[in-house]
């Protein structure tokens, strides 16, 4: 398998963290953000959105990572990334689309980019925007997973599953931009689980080769 990459790239971290999880080894290839190589034509002829990550599975070439996540779980099923109740399936999802709709895509580079210019906000003005909605999504989580008796070591249970592949990252993302995390004890716990985990550690993105 390839995987076109960004060290940097929460979603593409999620797909890292899935990879290691199954034991699946990958080429990883990056695609540098900062300096525009997603906008060039030999990768938007791979991916049209010129996003990562993209996974090529030998004929199949695959974009969004919740999607290559839960096409790997279908695939590779060891070991699953979901449970196996619907209604469980449901919660963890629901956990990951928090992260991956509600929080990531307001807070993304392409988005940064854009309340700089052409919209012309100061940097602070862009830190102010991208704490308020962390903030805003953190809370939610924090609610979901604090006193449900469906949490437990990890978002749902003791097993690892989609939902914490979506909170690893984003967490990530809140402290290399100071976001105060005081009011999420249990953000923060199910983070440090994760992290303990060789999957996990091996796909932060600093861990990367292409990390400076």
């Amino acid at each position: 398998m390839k995987l076109y990459d960004y060290w940097r790239s929460s979603a593409a971290y999620r797909v890292r963290i899935a990879l290691n999880l199954k034991n699946l080894p990958y080429q990883s290839i990056p695609i540098h953000l900062l300096n525009d190589e997603q906008r060039e034509p030999a990768y938007r002829a791979i991916n049209p959105q010129g996003f990562v990550p993209m996974l090529v599975d030998g004929e199949h070439s695959l974009a969004q990572s919740l999607a290559i996540i839960e096409y790997l779980d279908e695939t590779r099923p060891a070991p699953p990334l979901l449970p196996t109740a619907p209604v469980e399936r449901a919660r963890v999802r629901a956990i990951a689309l928090v992260v991956a709709c509600d929080i990531h895509p307001l807070n993304n580079k392409r988005i940064l980019d854009y309340l700089r210019a052409p919209l012309g906000h100061d940097k602070a003005s862009v830190e102010n925007w991208y704490k308020h909605w962390v903030d805003e999504g953190l809370q939610t989580l924090e609610k979901m997973l604090a006193g449900n008796k469906q949490t437990g070591k990890f978002c749902h249970g003791d097993q690892i599953t989609l939902a914490d592949i979506c909170l690893v990252p984003q967490v990530a993302n809140a402290l290399r931009f100071a976001c105060p995390l005081e009011n999420y004890p249990s953000v923060r716990r199910i983070y440090a689980a994760c992290l303990q985990h060789p999957a996990f550690d091996k796909a932060q993105p600093d861990r990367q080769a292409d990390a400076p």
